[in-house]
């Protein structure tokens, strides 16, 4: 079963969404190889045990399927919970692409 918000991405965007019991993620293929993770969140019981990778990773599996060979997250510093936000990606071996006063990109091959 899907949720009413993963219906709600696949009528209106070109966005996908992964759910799991631990948490979900969404993401899009950003032209030519590459895909972009949106949002992750990570139920508070799953995390600091490997969901964020583990919901990552089944990203990464398909876009590669796809031929992407970069991808892409970004952290708003100013969201709650922004530092944890950017510790994640770093652990997941995401290193700084850009950053602007309130958005930082990173970006990892895949």
């Amino acid at each position: 079963m899907t949720s009413m918000y993963a219906e709600y991405l696949t009528e209106k965007t070109e966005d996908k969404i992964i759910e799991t019991p631990m948490g979900f993620a969404t993401y899009r293929y950003v032209p030519p190889d590459t895909v972009y993770i949106i949002d992750l969140y990570v139920r508070p019981v799953y995390r600091k045990n490997g969901a964020a990778s583990t919901i990552a990773d089944s990203i990464v599996e398909e876009a590669k399927k796809n031929g992407c060979k970069k991808l892409l997250g970004s952290v708003v510093p100013s969201n709650k919970g922004s530092t944890n936000s950017l510790k994640v990606l770093l652990a997941y071996g995401m290193s700084l692409q850009s950053s602007s006063t309130d958005f930082i990109i990173f970006e990892k091959d895949i």
